[in-house]
């Protein structure tokens, strides 16, 4: 039996792959693939693989953009850190899905379902054309992450948005909370996670911050045309400013 799995944040693909050949260990395991260009290039290059467990979001796209363009007939177990449409369709046709942090409970008993899905003789291919089908009147809809993992005390942990005061990058990608917490994260640049949050509620200060709207208690404008932000406590970093040139769109956003 081949498992493909399909993961863009390397830490928890590195322990979904050991957690995957505990519960599976005959099964050939490849990936994890990191973006839809990978699944698509893997798919018309292989056998399709008798399961994929899937995440949504990926660094260019999401997972079922790959699956429109290509022949993935088989099972899926989508993980994700949404709770909103997808997984409404989801459910409505039968495919599994775990929320992130995947548990290794869930994941044994979603397993468990695939093989008694093996033992009688399902036909993917509809449900799997239905579940596209669904998607196809909001694939327009751009998904944004919802969860943000952070390390803690050796544990991967989940930071809901609404948790989310800052990202800042020295050195490493942090999270920072609004209760004064901070991780470090797996994120490589600031660029990646401004592509990932919800431009409604993140916008991008500077070079080394990317702010949530309601850790901002308020802005003054400076002499040099730039502003200079006022975070809650204890999330107050010195000297937060924002340029010159980004001025306008940040009072355009922030009174939007």
């Amino acid at each position: 039996m081949t498992i493909l799995l399909i993961e863009d944040e390397p830490l928890i693909g590195k322990q979904l792959r050991k957690l995957v050949h505990q519960l599976e260990p005959t099964a050939l395991i490849d990936g994890p693939l990191t973006s839809v260009q990978s699944v698509c290039d893997y798919l018309r290059t292989h056998q399709p693989p008798d399961l994929t467990i899937a995440d949504i979001q990926l660094s260019d796209g999401v997972s079922f953009e790959a699956f429109q363009q290509t022949d993935l007939n088989g099972p899926i177990i989508f993980t994700t850190a949404y709770d909103d449409y997808a997984i409404r369709a989801f459910k409505l046709n039968s495919l599994d899905y775990l929320l992130k942090p995947i548990e290794p409970d869930e994941l044994k008993a979603a397993l468990a379902k695939f093989h008694r899905w093996q033992l009688s003789g399902a036909d993917f291919r509809q449900q799997f054309q239905d579940l596209l089908s669904d998607l196809t009147g909001q694939r327009n809809v751009r998904l944004y992450k919802r969860r943000f993992m952070g390390h803690h005390l050796r544990q991967i942990v989940p930071i809901p948005q609404e948790q989310v005061a800052y990202f800042t990058r020295h050195e490493v990608i942090y999270l920072h909370t609004v209760d004064g917490q901070r991780l470090i994260t797996d994120y490589n640049t600031l660029d990646e996670l401004e592509e990932l949050t919800d431009p409604a509620l993140f916008f991008r200060a500077n070079r080394q911050y990317l702010v949530h709207i309601d850790a901002i208690v308020s802005y003054r404008p400076l002499d040099t045309g730039k502003l200079l932000l006022t975070l809650k406590k204890p999330n107050d970093p010195p000297d937060l400013t924002i340029s010159k040139e980004k001025a306008p769109l940040f009072r355009q956003w922030f009174e939007e």
